[in-house]
């Protein structure tokens, strides 16, 4: 699958479409998820939970769309669409009109919250900050959110100033060190495993919410909400084709690579090397920087010999 590079280097911007800028209502919630209000405001959305209910958590960019896709088709055997996944899978502050898909009379709530004493069972998806920061820098940008350079984004995504789920850092640390991590009321997953091995990994899922399903099914669903194919839905929903930007990009593993530069690197793993080494992806700063250290010599000598030469 052919991907068109982005530009690269602390002024990186993402192209515009000649779509519809985002709503008033919409870039009220925005600006108030960032406010203490959302405190009461959460609070009165952490309620009338089941039992039976498990969640679906991950910090903003990290696959969720696609993933509630598949699952929507492998729990339902229905079609997926951007209206009728929003209509059974909702998330947290509309679950009361959610469908009940899973066993017990259990529904799958979407959540993008750092981990809360309400969630008593659920699949975390983790995502390689590096492609997450790229990734919401473009949709936020977009959107008319944000407006200055990668690298100011980056200091501002550090510093939880960019949506009202906090740095991501936390985010994932809260879910890692939760009363039910390493217990079996809480599954992690990463994206990359995901996007690796699809089947494998949806499977994980429904064994974790105790729910079978033959493995075509779970093929089909997979092949049904391929990259194009949600692209294609994109278009077709009405309520995403007015918003300017793509929502569904293009979920690139590492794609990071060749777009962010040495010292984007050095910062992001500074912030959040820890929490990446600790989900087990390779820092990449340190060495890049040795490997300059290295070469560096060696061509000076290049130079001095072609110039005696």
């Amino acid at each position: 699958m052919s991907q068109q590079a982005a530009p690269t280097g602390a002024d990186q911007k993402p192209a515009a479409t000649a779509r519809k800028p985002e709503s008033r209502i919409g870039k009220l919630r925005f600006r108030l998820s960032k406010t203490k209000l959302r405190v009461p405001m959460q609070w009165l959305r952490h309620r009338g939970f089941r039992p039976a209910d498990m969640f679906f958590s991950t910090y903003p960019r990290s696959g969720t769309t696609w993933t509630r896709f598949t699952m929507f088709e492998i729990l339902t055997g229905e079609s997926a669409t951007f209206e009728s996944v929003n209509s059974v899978m909702l998330g947290v502050g509309a679950h009361d009109r959610a469908r009940a898909v899973l066993p017990g009379g259990g529904r799958l709530i979407g959540t993008h919250e750092s981990y809360r004493r309400e969630y008593k069972r659920a699949v975390y998806l983790v995502r390689d900050v590096r492609d997450v920061i790229l990734s919401e820098y473009a949709f936020i940008t977009a959107l008319d959110r944000f407006h200055g350079s990668l690298d100011d984004f980056i200091r501002d995504f550090f510093r939880g100033r960019i949506n009202g789920f906090g740095a991501w850092p936390r985010h994932v640390t809260s879910w890692l060190d939760s009363p039910i991590a390493g217990t079996p009321n809480l599954l992690v997953l990463k994206y990359e495993d995901l996007r690796q091995d699809p089947e494998a990994t949806f499977k994980r899922m429904l064994d974790f919410a105790a729910m079978k399903r033959e493995p075509e099914a779970v093929r089909q669903a997979i092949a049904n909400n391929s990259l194009e194919k949600m692209r294609e839905k994109e278009i077709d929903s009405p309520r995403k084709a007015s918003v300017r930007g793509r929502f569904v990009r293009t979920g690139q593993v590492q794609g990071w690579k060749g777009k962010l530069s040495d010292e984007q690197l050095r910062v992001i793993e500074a912030k959040a090397g820890e929490v990446l080494v600790r989900m087990g992806y390779p820092l990449v700063a340190d060495s890049r920087s040795a490997a300059s250290a290295q070469v560096a010599p060696e061509d000076a000598m290049a130079g001095n010999l072609r110039g005696s030469a």
